[in-house]
């Protein structure tokens, strides 16, 4: 456990802490207030933030799966803790924070970190696979200030799915989640894990409408991480050759431009995982340990889950750890997607600071730069969605 010195306390008595009680309204950001996030910071950073490495699936292409993870390895952070990284991640920008685990949903302080996050002016997300949703978290999660969630998907049929997630019943559950948080304006994503279990692509938005959603997203395959996550698996499931993998992020594509289903993965990042795949150069470098990151549930933040090792420890958390490096590395979705989508934002916000201290032809370079037109095209692909969260 890494313990800050002279770490407040949790809960309603710290004076230092907005409170934790009462329903909580998450105001979304002007128009204006966005511009200047994204001039100052070039907008708003994101955090992965692992509470738990406990998980209730048994997914056959998960390290945190239930029937392989070490019981002597299990660790929650305390809400203490969660309370501290979110102040934390708040000076450090962050305006989307999205839970995740393990099963974030195991863990007995989900409430609090929610609606701290949401008073402090952070836009609370969860990752789930929606085994544990009840009419009362959901209620609850709700009036805490919980703006999004995304659930996990498999494949293309109940039976399938809920075969490889070891959950039965599951598919109901999150059918009456979508549901429920559509009722109250909560914006709901599926997470479709692009593995052998889908035989037929064309049949995923049929399932996924049947389930209640209204988009989704494709979490590429990893067979391999580097970090303390373990969200991967060498076993066939998600293990393709190149050619494979050049075919499959293909069939997304393919799916994205032919289908009124809306598919949140921008094109301008499925052709870059093609050449990734091919070994050809890529156009958009990762923002990752930039504007993205992972922290885990020893309190290390790394710059995505590929890395080996931590840029440090949240409690050293400031601008100097920063790293853009324009780094090619892996082609997990959650860090190459908005990658491309906040590359334009990145080269404003250098534009304006290098204008502003009188490097003109910097700031020149910056706005021409042509990866700017992909980046703007991945923006309108996705305007409703973003809009929404």
């Amino acid at each position: 456990m890494v313990t800050a010195p002279g770490a407040a306390e949790p809960g309603n008595g710290d004076p230092r802490r907005p409170s934790l009680d009462g329903v909580v309204d998450v105001p979304r950001a002007s128009a204006l207030g966005l511009l200047g996030q994204v001039l100052r910071h070039g907008g708003p950073a994101y955090l992965q933030f692992a509470i738990t490495n406990l998980c209730n699936a048994d997914c056959g292409f998960c390290g945190f799966a239930r029937s392989k993870f070490d019981p002597k390895k299990r660790r929650s952070v305390t809400l203490g803790e969660a309370l501290d990284v979110i102040d934390i991640a708040r000076r450090n920008h962050v305006g989307y924070l999205l839970f995740v685990g393990g099963e974030p949903l195991v863990h007995r302080e989900l409430r609090s970190m929610v609606r701290y996050a949401a008073r402090s002016g952070i836009r609370p997300m969860i990752c789930t696979n929606g085994a544990l949703w009840t009419e009362e978290n959901m209620a609850a999660l709700a009036s805490d200030g919980l703006a999004s969630v995304i659930m996990s998907i498999d494949a293309h049929e109940v039976a399938r799915h809920e075969a490889n997630r070891g959950l039965e019943g599951v598919c109901r559950k999150i059918r009456r989640a979508n549901e429920f948080f559509r009722g109250v304006g909560i914006q709901t994503t599926a997470s479709v894990t692009a593995s052998r279990l889908i035989e037929d692509y064309g049949a995923l938005p049929e399932f996924l409408e049947s389930l209640g959603f209204a988009s989704c997203t494709f979490s590429y395959p990893l067979t391999n991480l580097q970090s303390s996550y373990l969200s991967f698996s060498e076993g066939g499931l998600v293990t393709f050759s190149r050619d494979e993998l050049w075919e499959l992020f293909g069939r997304i594509r393919q799916l994205k431009r032919e289908s009124r289903f809306p598919v949140m993965n921008p094109d301008a990042s499925l052709a870059d995982m093609q050449r990734h795949v091919k070994g050809e150069a890529e156009r958009f470098g990762c923002l990752g340990g930039d504007k993205y990151f992972y922290l885990d549930w020893h309190l290390n933040l790394y710059r995505c889950h590929f890395w080996e090792s931590p840029m440090c420890t949240v409690y050293e958390w400031d601008d100097s750890k920063r790293i853009r490096d324009g780094c090619t590395r892996c082609m997990i979705d959650c860090y190459r997607d908005p990658s491309v989508l906040q590359n334009l934002a990145v080269n404003l916000s250098e534009a304006w600071h290098a204008a502003g201290s009188g490097r003109l032809l910097k700031a020149a370079g910056h706005l021409l730069d042509r990866r700017n037109l992909g980046s703007l095209g991945a923006i309108w692909e996705e305007r409703k969605w973003i809009g929404k969260v």
